[in-house]
């Protein structure tokens, strides 16, 4: 399989409102050229307030509240916060019990994203879940279709947008769901791979070949 192939985005609408997760700030400020990539997307980006609050707490661990603030003032992002017609969302995402609810960023994020007909843009398994099953009309993309946005793929090339991808599973530990899992490896390589922690096992300790990927052993899958 091509790693350039552009059907693997979700990422169709260009005029749709990206609302980015934490996880997928750190994914992208962990690729060393956030700006370029953010630059090359043709839909605005917004980060709910929630969003680099929850960065900031994690100040002494990471530098990516202050990297975010940068994107801010280059325009490359807006900070948003939530009106009165997203909080009964909100409220329902992070009020009740543990396996049902999320984290104050998450549920912003998705909050905004649903009362705004945009999409967001989340990379942990249990708010995809939610979003499927509370809000089936709200389009859920990841870092990965950023990457995989031709337009990006465009602006860096293969051999930046390989170490931009690996730089992402790296050291920002990206998590990477199984459709997208063949051609992340294509294009880092299978040695590249083997290093990166937020891969599965199956990925990391054994040589792969295309028709070997979707085939993983129990507690290997990281999409549901």
């Amino acid at each position: 399989m091509s790693p350039t192939r552009p059907s693997l985005t979700c990422l169709t609408d260009p005029s749709a409102l990206l609302v980015v997760d934490a996880s997928t700030v750190i994914n992208l400020n962990a690729t060393g050229c956030a700006q370029e990539i953010l630059t090359a997307l043709p839909n605005p980006v917004a980060v709910v307030e929630a969003v680099p609050v929850e960065l900031a707490a994690g100040r002494q661990r990471r530098r990516d509240a202050d990297l975010l603030n940068e994107l801010v003032a280059l325009n490359s992002v807006r900070i948003a916060q939530l009106e009165n017609m997203d909080e009964p969302c909100f409220e329902g995402l992070v009020i009740g019990p543990a396996a049902v609810t999320l984290d104050d960023g998450e549920a912003a994020t998705i909050a905004y994203a649903v009362s705004r007909n945009g999409v967001a843009l989340i990379d942990e398994r249990k708010a995809i879940r939610i979003c499927a099953e509370q809000f089936p009309k709200l389009r859920v993309g990841c870092t990965v279709d950023v990457f995989a946005h031709p337009a990006v793929m465009d602006a860096l090339g293969q051999e930046k947008l390989a170490s931009a991808v690996f730089n992402a599973l790296h050291l920002g530990r990206m998590r990477v769901l199984s459709r997208h899992l063949e051609w992340v490896v294509n294009l880092v390589g299978n040695e590249r791979a083997r290093t990166c922690m937020s891969l599965p096992k199956s990925v990391r300790l054994r040589e792969v070949s295309s028709a070997q990927l979707p085939n993983f052993r129990g507690g290997d899958e990281i999409e549901i």
